[in-house]
């Protein structure tokens, strides 16, 4: 049964967490015995992830650079954190794989994923990364690096750049071979490295793709069996933390969707991952999982988390 498992932000930098080296490698540990655990029950991973947090550290670290020193492009950040989390993910893997007695190879594949330069975002972004700066330093900022600059609801000015849907992931046959060779495989680290159509040629652009859209699209492309989405939430849940709050065990897709289209999920938190698996339920007739990271194996059998179904 071949999985694709979309692990969130919180996989390698839990809530709370400095983001040293040490701390990094202790939660990416936890996750790997998650992982671990659904290896050992013979599924076949494909394994995607977040990287928020990374990046943000590169966006923040490019901003300390001496003055005239090159600045490196968003889309380059994201090929810079699919390695270095990747790399966490298939160490960190292999070696709890080996401590359980299972020989496995874990591969890590960069993967650009086509969008369009006609996307809406591209003409009024909506995704905040980087640093906050004040009125002053946004404009000037603005006006030096091109950036789109706008006031973030949690106060200060970030740059603003457009978070276009996923159309096509262009190393899917890659991925395709090394499972059919037996090998774990990551990939489609933090949404993929957007590529767009420009002139004839695909060339990079500085963009965000949110991550569990393109690990449903992914999923869909691989003709996988189920979707899951693991994070720091047990589920999904109608009226989250407000009155009459109700968490959904078993769930028509028909239904997810009704909640969705009224507004119900938040599109900086679970929209995005309920909208993933309402994509991949569509499309497949199969059943997408949503639940909590340390449950994983309980969730892929349905026995946690939220189970989405035709």
């Amino acid at each position: 049964m071949l999985v694709v498992v979309a692990l969130g932000g919180n996989a390698i930098t839990p809530r709370g967490s400095s983001g040293s080296p040490k701390e990094q490698w202790e939660a990416v540990s936890s996750a790997s015995r998650a992982l671990a655990s659904l290896v050992e029950e013979g599924f076949r991973l494909v394994v995607t992830h977040g990287n928020g947090p990374q990046v943000g550290y590169l966006l923040e670290a490019f901003d300390l650079l001496p003055p005239g020193t090159p600045r490196q492009t968003l889309d380059l950040a994201v090929a810079m954190t699919q390695g270095w989390i990747g790399f966490l993910i298939a160490h960190s893997l292999e070696r709890e794989l080996a401590r359980r007695g299972l020989r496995r190879r874990v591969a890590v594949v960069p993967t650009r994923v086509l969008v369009s330069l006609e996307d809406p975002e591209f003409s009024d972004p909506s995704k905040y990364i980087g640093r906050y700066y004040g009125e002053e330093e946004a404009v000037r900022v603005s006006r030096e690096l091109g950036w789109v600059m706008r006031r973030d609801p949690r106060g200060g000015y970030r740059r603003v750049v457009p978070s276009p849907r996923p159309l096509g992931i262009l190393e899917v046959d890659v991925v395709r071979s090394l499972i059919d060779q037996g090998y774990i495989v990551v990939a489609a680290g933090g949404g993929g490295i957007p590529v767009a159509s420009v002139n004839g040629s695909l060339e990079p652009v500085e963009a965000v793709v949110d991550k569990d859209l393109t690990s449903s699209l992914l999923a869909l492309e691989l003709n996988a069996d189920s979707l899951v989405i693991l994070t720091d939430v047990p589920g999904v849940a109608v009226n989250y933390r407000r009155p009459g709050e109700l968490w959904l065990r078993r769930v028509k897709v028909s239904e997810l969707k009704k909640y969705y289209e009224g507004g119900e999920f938040p599109s900086g938190s679970m929209g995005p991952k309920v909208l993933a698996a309402i994509n991949f339920v569509e499309r497949t007739g199969r059943r997408a999982h949503i639940g909590l990271l340390d449950e994983a194996l309980e969730v892929v059998k349905g026995l946690k988390g939220t189970v989405v179904e035709p």
